[in-house]
C-alpha cells in the first residue's frame, strides 16, 4: 500500500472507546480529590475561625454573641473598646460550597462553629458528612 491517508472505520471507534475509558477512570478520581480539598479547606476555615474567636474572648472578655456572628472578627461593633480585626479581608467567607459557615453560642465559653457540606442541610450521609467544630473553653 502506498502512504495511508485515511484512518478507517475500526481504527477511529478504537480510538474514540479509549479516550472514553480513559475519561471514565479519571473523572471520578477527579472529583473524588475535589471532594476531599474542599473537606480540608472547610476543616482549615473552622480551625482558622476558632483560632480568631478564642484570640477575641481574651481580648474582649467573652466570646462574640450570636447575633454579633462571625461577622465581629473583621468589623468593629459600634460599642466595642480596644477592638482590632481578629481575620483579615472585609468578611468572613463562605465555605467551599459557597454558604456561610454557621456560629451558635451553647454557653458562655461554649459554641459550634458548622458547616453542612456539599448538600447544605444538617445531618449529612456517609459521602456529605457535616463539618461540626464544637469548643468549650
Amino acid at each position: 500500500m502506498k502512504n495511508r491517508k485515511k484512518f478507517t472505520m475500526i481504527e477511529m471507534v478504537v480510538v474514540v472507546l479509549l479516550i472514553a475509558l480513559l475519561a471514565a477512570i479519571a473523572t471520578p478520581m477527579y472529583f473524588g480529590y475535589l471532594k476531599d480539598a474542599r473537606v480540608t479547606a472547610a476543616k482549615s476555615q473552622l480551625d482558622l475561625f476558632q483560632q480568631a474567636i478564642t484570640d477575641y474572648s481574651l481580648k474582649m472578655g467573652s466570646i462574640p454573641a450570636q447575633e454579633a456572628g462571625l461577622e465581629v472578627l473583621v468589623k468593629r461593633p459600634a460599642d466595642a473598646k480596644g477592638w482590632r480585626p481578629f481575620l483579615k479581608g472585609d468578611s468572613i467567607p463562605l465555605d467551599p460550597w459557597g454558604r456561610p459557615y454557621i456560629y451558635r453560642v451553647l454557653g458562655t465559653n461554649e459554641y459550634e462553629l458548622i458547616s453542612y457540606g456539599e448538600d447544605g442541610k444538617a445531618g449529612g450521609e456517609e459521602y456529605d458528612e457535616d463539618l461540626i467544630l464544637h469548643v468549650n473553653n
